[in-house]
């Protein structure tokens, strides 16, 4: 970092990159930068794309994925719920139990327990408000743990649809 004449401070595109990584929540319009070319004058939302590919190119998947899915509004209720239990205890039987047994490991070695916390909380909102969504499509409808926290309404053992299906 550098300031001008007129004391403000200029931020090269990997001192912003850096600074959105340590501060996530904080607004980084006011920045100006020396790359007048990437960003004119102060950073837009516009210029994002340009910061999410440095920080793609420069961060593991999974890492910024973590990032990113902190940032999510979720109640801290969703957030502290134990969705592997929650999931578990709507099997009627042991062949449900197995099937979501199964996926809930797939799942958790994917760290998408988040996800699914997200999942919960998105299909409760909704039935909250009236929204209707969909019956399911694609691939989601293999799983079983997905139509037990009903983001779909296709039981992937009735149809006997293999989970091979999903999380390809």
């Amino acid at each position: 970092m550098k300031n001008n004449v007129f004391g403000q401070q200029i931020l090269t595109e990997d001192d912003v990159c850096d600074f959105y990584l340590s501060n996530p929540d904080k607004n980084i319009k006011s920045f100006l930068t020396e790359d007048t070319i990437t960003f004119p004058t102060s950073l837009e939302f516009s210029d994002l794309p340009n910061i999410i590919h440095y920080i793609q190119e420069n961060l593991e998947q999974q890492t910024w994925d973590s990032i990113q899915q902190q940032k999510w509004f979720m109640p801290d209720e969703y957030k502290s719920l134990d969705i592997a239990a929650f999931v578990l205890n709507k099997c009627k039987n042991e062949e449900e139990l197995q099937r979501a047994g199964q996926e809930l490991i797939l799942f958790q070695e994917k760290d998408l327990f988040p996800l699914l916390q997200y999942l919960k909380y998105l299909v409760d909102v909704m039935r909250q408000n009236n929204i209707v969504w969909g019956v399911g499509r694609g691939s989601s409808v293999a799983s079983f743990v997905l139509y037990l926290i009903e983001v779909h309404r296709i039981n992937s053992l009735y149809y006997n649809l293999s989970m091979d299906e999903f999380l390809k």
